[in-house]
């Protein structure tokens, strides 16, 4: 059996375990939640290193990307050492490939035409993959970069723009405290209702879970969102506000979606190598394993 953890400085009430079988191979899936506590985390990654087949960072990632740039985010540097034999990804592969895939899979069948949609990115710097291709399907955007991570009510309406924008905040912002720019531990849990404006305008809200919970209104009637990792609890919360679809790129396991970092380390972990894959690498795991979007109509 091919094992897989995950470590997230998130909330524990969000861990999970899951079994399941894959291409023949039996896989044990588990997410260990610290709370926002990084030294916590990186004292389990180095219990579990040579133990795992592959392991999961949740709850941060080790880079945010522009157009022209790949900005390391200084708090995640502690954990690039944290291993010496198992595998450590945040999941940032598998976003720039899996979710690229998944928006031309809702396009091309018919489930969300982005064409006649408007769509907020909560933080295109962290789902870029999907924000580009979004853009690529309609230009009616709101990039919420600067409200989500830094606070200040300033909506992009390009990549272009978020690009411009990151070459001159981007070096500062780096160095903060990851708290700042997102939930961790039991702010997880927290939800201030902000920037409703947008979120009444957008047909679409994309990008991570926690950021679009974040500040979302009690009023998300016929709204279409797009995301990761999402629990029963989250499905039911939406249900009760109107999400009319619920997307997550990631398929469901065990009665939830796990985080993009979880399945990057599981098809690390299926590859049987010790680092992250090629773009060309995950994409050809991808066809073969035919991974599918959940797709949720949470009113019918």
């Amino acid at each position: 059996m091919k094992q897989v953890v995950s470590v997230s400085i998130g909330s524990s009430k969000r861990n999970h375990e899951a079994t399941f079988e894959i291409m023949d191979e039996e896989f044990l899936i588990k997410r260990i939640g610290t709370d926002g506590d990084i030294d916590k985390a990186i004292e389990i990654i180095k219990s579990l290193d040579g133990k795992v087949d592959a392991i999961g960072l949740g709850g941060i990632d080790f880079y945010l990307f522009s157009k022209s740039h790949r900005y390391i985010i200084q708090d995640s540097k502690k954990f690039f050492t944290a291993t010496k034999q198992t595998p450590i990804l945040d999941g940032s592969g598998l976003k720039n490939t899996l979710e690229r895939r998944v928006i031309r899979q809702l396009q091309e069948n018919n489930i969300v035409d982005f064409t006649t949609k408007k769509v907020m990115v909560v933080c295109g710097m962290d789902r870029f993959g999907m924000a580009d291709e979004i853009e690529k399907l309609t230009s009616d955007v709101v990039i919420g970069d600067v409200m989500f991570a830094l606070g200040i009510g300033i909506p992009l309406h390009s990549l272009n723009s978020l690009d411009k924008v990151a070459k001159v905040i981007g070096p500062i912002a780096m160095r903060l405290p990851f708290s700042v720019l997102y939930p961790t531990g039991k702010s997880q849990e927290k939800v201030v209702e902000k920037y409703g404006k947008y979120y009444h305008w957008a047909d679409v809200i994309a990008g991570d879970f926690l950021m679009i919970k974040k500040h979302m209104p009690k009023d998300l009637m016929g709204k279409i969102i797009i995301t990761n990792t999402t629990t029963k609890e989250d499905l039911e919360e939406l249900k009760q506000r109107g999400v009319e679809l619920l997307v997550t790129t990631t398929p469901e396991l065990n009665g939830r979606s796990f985080g993009t970092n979880v399945m990057e380390s599981m098809l690390v972990a299926l590859s049987g190598k010790k680092h992250e894959l090629t773009e060309a690498e995950y994409m050809a795991l991808l066809e073969k394993l035919n991974f599918q979007p959940r797709c949720l109509w949470l009113q019918k």
